[in-house]
């Protein structure tokens, strides 16, 4: 019985890095990042990828502008079929100039779909307040526009009402390995690719 169901389910390992960002105009920032699926999906070991995870804080050294993380991904996903295909989902915070914690950008890029090295730069962007008010107000007190789930940002219901500016850019690396989706008649492309591309988001796009 374990054999028939293991044969109805393919794998996606995901290995890699959340290299780093731009923020040329902040400093001092960390990044939280989680995974959203399907109905279909599962991940193999719940406990890396149902909470949301850490890096640790950076600064900008003297010689270079970007921030450096290099905070490892790994992980493994099950799924019967394609649809609802894994997505990362990165958000940045850090401190303003009262100290308070603030968000600097959310984003999100699907986990790549073709087995070997890709590496993605994701566009961040932060929600706006709709009035002038609005947004001093939040600056005084340290009260920024912010979801209160940032898996939000993989979906996308409700963007057309909400205001966002494009600020930055996170840079991912991963490492792909897939497993039964030959023989369960899905074809993934080459074993071994290298690819590097701007994953642009529907809401950095409204943005724009």
């Amino acid at each position: 019985m374990e054999k028939t169901s293991n044969s109805s389910v393919f794998l996606l390992t995901v290995n890699g890095q959340i290299e780093g960002a731009n923020f040329p105009d902040y400093d001092n920032l960390y990044c939280k990042y989680c995974y959203v699926y399907g109905h279909d999906w599962a991940p193999t070991t719940v406990s890396t990828v149902e909470k949301h995870c850490i890096t640790q804080i950076t600064s900008k050294s003297s010689q270079s502008h970007k921030l450096i993380w290099n905070f490892p991904l790994e992980t493994t996903f099950k799924s019967t079929n394609p649809s609802g295909w894994p997505q990362l989902v990165v958000s940045v915070y850090g401190p303003d100039v009262f100290g308070n914690d603030v968000v600097r950008g959310y984003g999100a890029t699907h986990i790549p779909f073709t087995p070997g090295q890709h590496i993605r730069t994701i566009p961040m962007f932060v929600p706006e307040p709709t009035w002038r008010l609005q947004k001093f107000t939040g600056w005084l007190l340290g009260r920024r526009p912010e979801y209160t789930d940032p898996k939000v940002v993989a979906h996308g219901e409700g963007r057309e009402v909400t205001r966002v500016r494009s600020q930055g850019f996170v840079t991912v690396s991963f490492h792909i390995m897939t497993k039964d989706m030959k023989r369960m008649g899905y074809d993934t492309g080459p074993t071994n690719s290298s690819t590097v591309q701007f994953a642009t988001s529907s809401q950095s796009r409204d943005a724009q």
